[in-house]
């Protein structure tokens, strides 16, 4: 008898506890479900307290709500100018280093570190004793070649000689002669001429140090003209072609940014496939060699400029359901117009129709802003 009420009060015990623990969790899931309707009045209250704002409840006027300040900017017409921006650097006209075609002994450098030289100077000079005696040599039998092709042919004119005799004495000088402008071939690799018209840089040898084709002597380069490379990303890369003038702007030691003024003459064949750019380089006359290579150099190509057009800045747009919104200052209150929208430059939009000029647009703390929302201008332009 005493086990039974022991079972009864057991089972009841149970059944007490499962219908609490599922009050416990229907009560749960309503605070989630309270708590995710709640959430995002919460966040535009703590949003709104970093602007300044209180965010009034939705069953509360407009006119108990504080009101936001905000900056603004009256609608004018303006000329709009759509630009590709980029980043480039300068490079020279023409840049090589100098070295020898042959190996010996440097016995003489005729070039000054860091000045112009021109095109066909001698620079440099290797040993070549040896040649130019072997080309004395070479050079000492050539009257003797010459008198007797001039006796054999002389001969063969009489019918003295035959024709095989003639040809034997003319094969042998001019392969004298071919041995004399191999020599001196030998000769003029032993000499470092300038392939171009240039400025030569630091050189690293001296005289008596021995040298070969893969030793560089100095290096020698071009720079006016001067050119700039920079690159494009690919969806522009049918506005940049050949004869495009760019303007690319650079600091001065005064911290003062100058602008110039170049041609694009050549652009790549083909997109960079790691980058998904179009690289191009452009020609600066470069006058008085004022600019150096391996400078940072920021580049900007206009693509076309529209005049008197109505203009807004970037941040002022809301896009919203497929729709473009701003909002505009009308007797201190908010209120959202639908634009249509044109060219896109970088910090501006052109607009089509939605605004007129003269009106006042709101362009900070868009996002906080509601229909008829008090607002008082802080800034205007």
């Amino acid at each position: 008898m005493r086990t039974a009420q022991n079972t009864l009060v057991l089972s009841y015990t149970r059944k007490k506890m499962a219908h609490r623990t599922k009050w416990v969790i229907i009560g749960a899931i309503l605070l989630l479900i309270v708590g995710m309707i709640a959430y995002p009045y919460v966040r535009r209250m703590m949003k709104a307290k970093q602007e300044g704002l209180t965010i009034a409840p939705s069953s509360k006027a407009a006119t108990n709500q504080r009101t936001l300040n905000i900056n603004a900017e009256v609608l004018r017409h303006q000329t709009l100018t759509d630009k590709i921006i980029s980043t480039g650097s300068t490079i020279p006209d023409e840049e090589v280093d100098l070295s020898f075609e042959a190996s010996g002994k440097i016995v003489a450098i005729h070039f000054k570190e860091g000045t112009h030289v021109h095109k066909g100077e001698l620079l440099a000079k290797i040993n070549d004793a040896p040649l130019q005696a072997q080309l004395k040599k070479l050079e000492a039998q050539l009257p003797l070649a010459k008198d007797r092709m001039f006796r054999q042919r002389t001969l063969l004119e009489r019918d003295a000689v035959s024709q095989e005799a003639f040809e034997q004495v003319s094969t042998e000088y001019e392969k004298l002669m071919a041995d004399i402008d191999l020599v001196k071939a030998n000769i003029a690799q032993t000499e470092l001429r300038a392939p171009f018209d240039g400025v030569i840089g630091l050189r690293f040898v001296s005289e008596g140090a021995y040298t070969s084709p893969t030793t560089v002597i100095a290096k020698l380069t071009k720079i006016s003209p001067l050119k700039i490379e920079f690159s494009v990303p690919e969806s522009y890369a049918s506005e940049v072609k050949e004869g495009t003038s760019i303007i690319f702007r650079m600091l001065t030691s005064g911290g003062l940014m100058n602008e110039y003024k170049a041609t694009i003459y050549a652009v790549e064949s083909i997109i960079e496939e790691s980058t998904r750019s179009l690289k191009v380089r452009a020609r600066y006359p470069n006058p008085g060699e004022h600019i150096l290579p391996g400078r940072y150099a920021s580049i900007e190509i206009m693509k076309r400029e529209i005049k008197d057009a109505l203009t807004i800045p970037s941040e002022a747009l809301i896009p919203e359901m497929g729709k473009d919104i701003v909002y505009l200052y009308r007797n201190g209150v908010a209120q959202p117009v639908e634009i249509i929208i044109g060219l896109r430059t970088e910090s501006r939009l052109q607009v089509l129709q939605g605004v007129s000029p003269g009106d006042t647009l709101i362009t900070s703390g868009v996002m906080q802003l509601r229909t008829g929302m008090p607002v008082s201008i802080e800034n205007m332009k």
